[in-house]
């Protein structure tokens, strides 16, 4: 009887020795499972990882300007920053863009515009396709803290802007005098070889071609000023104010530094209708409706328009045009907005 009980205790105790390695086998079996399916997968994450396509950097082909926004914008600011720039990477064609673009532009002889078109497009492509890196600042150094005239205004660190605000609130450097003034082949009711015949060159180009159409569709249209300096401005605002009073004069001219005409991207054009002056009956004659319906095709904006006043404190001038370039000038014309409301000022 004890013999038969210690050989069924030795039964069992056997059975448990087997039946506890098996679950030991099996156990080790499934951690190794385990970790062969997570090594698996972590090779898996490992190769989706190594064959994932990293965002290539280029320039974009399309044409882009202040106020845009997009992909493409995105795509320009990281392409300037591998070429040497720091600028934030917003999506949004913002100052710092405009600046980058600007300082570019004038480094490499391009028409200074800060707008992003073909040529800047061709230029800093091939930057990026050399390995090369541009001397940020070099051709229009970044100011970070904001300079004011005498009034209190802020006053450009970017001159060269196409779409730059210069109005009653916002001036231009005092010795800012463009570096690509030109005559443009235009008639203008005077012989003289005077400063304001001139313009910027993208200006001047814009300006013949809005009056080689004009000429076509029978208009008689004369160029009558352009460019002015600031020292010329100050003479002009003081001869008014001393004529008609300082509140007055402010009404239909512009303090030194905060007039448009220095930009060298407007001209006041006339017609032998109204004698070649500047008047507003210009804009009942043919021609002053005619460069009312045309003018955005070439890039210039009425910059004052009738009861526009309240916001761009100026009379109304159908005379006087500025060059904005042919997109903003579409936009604004056809929806009937001043510069201010355009740039959201």
């Amino acid at each position: 009887m004890n013999k038969f009980l210690g050989i069924t205790c030795i039964c069992i105790m056997i059975t448990f020795v087997f039946t506890a390695c098996g679950s030991d086998e099996k156990a080790a079996n499934s951690c190794k499972n385990d970790n062969q399916t997570k090594q698996e997968n972590n090779n898996d994450e490992t190769q989706d990882t190594a064959t994932e396509p990293k965002e290539e950097i280029v320039f974009p082909d399309t044409h882009l300007q202040k106020m845009d926004a997009g992909k493409d914008v995105k795509a320009l600011q990281a392409a300037l920053n591998e070429i040497g720039y720091d600028i934030s990477i917003t999506g949004t064609y913002d100052e710092g863009t405009t600046w980058a673009i600007t300082d570019f532009q004038l480094q490499e002889s391009l028409q200074a515009t800060g707008i992003y078109n073909a040529g800047t497009k061709a230029a800093s492509a091939q930057f990026l396709a050399n390995g090369k890196e541009i001397k940020s600042g070099a051709g229009l150094p970044k100011e970070d803290d904001v300079q004011t005239n005498e009034a209190g205004n802020p006053v450009s660190s970017n001159p060269y802007d196409v779409l730059g605000l210069v109005n009653k609130h916002h001036a231009l450097p005092a010795d800012f005098i463009p570096n690509d003034l030109v005559v443009p082949d235009v008639r203008f009711p005077f012989t003289e070889d005077l400063p304001k015949k001139q313009l910027r060159k993208v200006a001047a180009d814009a300006l013949e071609e809005l009056f080689a159409a004009g000429d076509e569709a029978g208009m008689d249209l004369f160029a009558q000023s352009g460019y002015r300096s600031y020292k010329r401005q100050d003479a002009i605002f003081a001869a008014y104010v001393e004529k008609d009073g300082e509140e007055a004069a402010n009404n239909y001219s512009a303090r030194p530094g905060e007039s448009e005409h220095q930009t060298g991207l407007t001209m006041d054009i006339t017609s032998p209708e109204v004698d070649f002056l500047l008047t507003t009956s210009f804009a009942d004659t043919k021609e002053g409706k005619w460069v009312k319906e045309h003018a955005a095709e070439y890039g210039f904006i009425i910059r004052y328009p009738e009861e526009k006043e309240e916001i761009t404190k100026y009379q109304f001038e159908p005379w006087h045009l500025r060059y904005v370039g042919i997109k903003a000038a579409k936009e604004i014309m056809g929806n009937g907005l001043s510069l201010e409301e355009y740039l959201g000022e």
